[in-house]
């Protein structure tokens, strides 16, 4: 029991806060709709009931990920954030439809919603909530870029580094900008409804909705299936090429691994050295080695062996060494 507390205590905090958002939020507007009739409100609803479902096992996934090896797993259980991920987005994608479907409803057979403030200020109280947990997810992307930020400049950075944030992060920032912008999506198609007489504006705010979420579920699915197939890391793949390549005592690399592991890199090495050095020389390279590779960000694992230098340049593709990643030497 206390390994288990131990490990969700280290389950990613933004996964956690976005699901009770979430939970409440969804809660709040299945009243409102109940009340209402508003189908804008529906597809809201939807949207974040589905929201909590799967933030909630995502975060669940990401503590599991953090379980060290065992004799039976012993390369880990990283990506398992990975496969968390791809059942939760299959949640979303349901709701997804049925949102769009309901939407489809509407426009074919348009009803006049009633409660006009209820709506606006459920809908609204949704933008600040989802916006505050769309915030907390930007600074966690740009915190783990190794890059500052203030308030203002959270929601552009967060865009900039999206690409390498953890999984779960990314899932919690991709949904709740969707909720956020849908929430507000939903807030004008309402006014044009009630005071322009256009029905059918909650039925297009819906399937509005309902695209954006499948937009999030096909962008996740991709991303966490090769994740969970193991993706090289390209930009780590070409850091660490650099890395080794300094150390005088190496002339070559037979093979260069780096692999996505969840939120974890795993690294296998095949390096050449020169064949009259001692078998004590040798260790103290990959001690050395060892070490600077293990400091490097999200490196977890790291397998180095060593074989003596034919003559023949094996590893010839490094590329300009990435710039975010020169203060990690």
């Amino acid at each position: 029991m206390k390994d288990i507390l131990h490990l969700l205590k280290e389950g990613n905090k933004p996964s956690l806060l976005a699901a009770f958002v979430n939970l409440l939020l969804g809660i709040i507007k299945g009243i409102a709709f109940i009340f209402t009739g508003n189908v804008a409100m529906f597809a809201e609803m939807m949207h974040s009931l589905g929201d909590a479902a799967n933030q909630f096992f995502v975060f669940i996934g990401s503590a599991l990920s953090k379980k060290a090896p065992t004799k039976k797993f012993p390369t880990g259980f990283g990506r398992v954030v990975n496969l968390v991920c791809l059942g939760a987005v299959l949640i979303v994608g349901i709701l997804a439809y049925e949102t769009i479907i309901e939407g489809w409803n509407h426009i074919q057979h348009p009803t006049e919603s009633t409660g006009l403030w209820i709506t606006l200020s459920v809908l609204a109280l949704g933008i600040i909530l989802e916006g505050a947990v769309l915030l907390k997810a930007a600074k966690e992307i740009v915190t783990e870029a190794g890059q500052r930020t203030t308030i203002l400049t959270a929601l552009p950075k967060a865009f900039k580094y999206l690409s390498h944030a953890k999984p779960a992060t990314k899932l919690v920032f991709m949904e709740d900008s969707v909720a956020t912008s849908g929430g507000v999506i939903a807030i004008i198609s309402v006014i044009i409804s009630h005071y322009a007489g256009f029905s059918a504006a909650e039925g297009i705010a819906s399937i509005l909705i309902g695209v954006m979420m499948f937009y999030v579920v096909g962008t996740v699915f991709l991303e966490n299936a090769r994740g969970a197939i193991g993706e090289t890391d390209e930009q780590m793949l070409n850091h660490i090429a650099h890395l080794v390549s300094d150390d005088e005592h190496i002339r070559d690399i037979q093979k260069l691994e780096v692999i996505k592991e969840g939120e974890f890199l795993h690294v296998e090495l095949m390096a050449e050295v020169d064949a009259t050095l001692s078998f004590a020389a040798v260790d103290d390279i990959r001690d050395h080695l060892m070490s600077i590779l293990l400091s490097q960000k999200n490196v977890s694992r790291v397998t180095i062996a060593f074989d003596e230098d034919d003559g023949v340049t094996n590893w010839n593709h490094i590329a300009d060494r990435p710039e975010s990643l020169k203060t990690n030497d």
